[in-house]
């Protein structure tokens, strides 16, 4: 009799306990206004110490990603029920009203301080299971949400408990200390949360129309292997939820990693400068007017800067003369720039305290391989050899 007791009283209990426990709410579409708090979009929770996305909530990766200071970065994509994105070669998807973009910034914990945290590469999918807030730090969530009149950003900064994010419309400033894995000091730097004109400096790629448009969501940044599903191409799995259409079967542009060794030089590179620098340097970005396009677009070397004057000469050249130099990057403004922490001179000019050693490093070897020489005067390249 006591043993039928007990065993009823913890079925009541398993019971109860499973009444109490509350279901996250579904996604929350806000056609205006600012929420305050993160939490009032229900597309990522805090839930059991790791940070979990909601039902719908699907994540993503790219191919090359921006670099922003080595954070980690946990993508995802959120459609209404029924809704589907239209697929563009070259341009960001047509995505439905009602979409909600999130890209969250964190990076590994070094132990030693809140304020600490590890300069380690990112692994494909480590957010299999939602991030554990034990071992990561949070920072901030920034969210593009497709309304009525077009995209709006909106950037979240995490508190110091880590169990929610409130609105940052003038942005942040928040001091961390960065450690690599090899025991070396750690360096100071301040992580910079843009404020919302910030954002539009990148995501309002036509300088025309000033229009905010996603920048990670084109075909060429998402055909890959989905991370969270090995041996499925994300861009088919999107076809597969019914959340893309119009892909093609075949023709579907790729950009490679820029850390793949397998792939040549000359992709990497320019997948690199394509994500990093393109969405400003194109013929209709907000760099248009300097005459040096770096999306994947352009192919005339020229244009690319190969012994390209700059528009305009002062502190961003470093007293050098072009943009390219083939064969020397040491002269070329464009590593200059890219390597420089000076607020007058760097490049990208947002979205980063500190210089990405590993993207610096590959644009050297891709111009110590161009051949060709600049003449001094008359901003003339030598002849047709210079090519890469």
């Amino acid at each position: 009799m006591k043993l039928r007791w007990m065993i009823a009283a913890a079925l009541l209990a398993a019971m109860a306990l499973s009444g109490c426990k509350r279901s996250q709410a579904p996604v929350q579409f806000h056609a205006d206004g600012q929420p305050e708090r993160l939490s009032d979009w229900h597309v990522l929770s805090v839930e059991d110490g790791r940070l979990r996305l909601n039902k719908g909530v699907e994540p993503y990766a790219l191919n090359t990603a921006l670099f922003s200071d080595y954070a980690h970065k946990l993508r995802t994509l959120w459609l209404p029920q029924g809704k589907v994105a239209t697929y563009r070669a070259d341009a960001a998807f047509e995505f439905p009203v009602g979409t909600i973009i999130s890209k969250t910034f964190y990076y590994p914990r070094a132990g030693g301080g809140e304020d600490a945290v590890l300069r380690v590469a990112e692994q494909v999918g480590e957010s299999r299971d939602g991030l554990d807030l034990s071992q990561v730090r949070l920072i901030e969530t920034r969210l593009l949400v497709r309304r009525e009149r077009g995209w709006v950003a909106l950037p979240y900064v995490w508190n110091a408990e880590q169990n929610e994010a409130t609105l940052a419309r003038a942005g942040d400033a928040v001091p961390l200390r960065m450690r690599k894995p090899d025991g070396s000091p750690a360096q100071p730097f301040t992580y910079m949360v843009p404020d919302e004109n910030q954002c539009a400096s990148c995501h309002a790629s036509n300088n025309t129309t000033r229009e905010l448009q996603p920048i990670g969501p084109k075909a060429r940044h998402l055909n890959r292997d989905d991370p969270w599903h090995p041996g499925t191409n994300q861009l088919a799995r999107m076809v597969e939820l019914g959340r893309l259409q119009g892909l093609p079967v075949t023709g579907v542009p790729r950009n490679a990693r820029f850390d793949d060794a397998t792939a040549s030089l000359e992709d990497r590179a320019r997948a690199y400068l394509d994500v990093n620098c393109g969405h400003c340097h194109n013929p209709k970005g907000a760099a248009d007017t300097s005459g040096l396009w770096l999306d994947t677009a352009t192919s005339e070397p020229r244009r690319l800067g190969l012994c390209k004057p700059p528009v305009a000469a002062g502190q961003g050249t470093g007293d050098h003369l072009f943009d390219i130099v083939p064969g020397h990057p040491e002269a070329s403004i464009l590593v200059y720039r890219m390597a420089s922490l000076d607020p007058g001179a760097m490049m990208p000019e947002l979205g980063r305290s500190t210089v990405h050693e590993e993207g610096v490093d590959l644009i050297r070897d891709w111009i110590a391989a161009w051949l060709g020489e600049c003449r001094s005067e008359g901003a003339a390249i030598a002849p047709s050899s210079a090519v890469h």
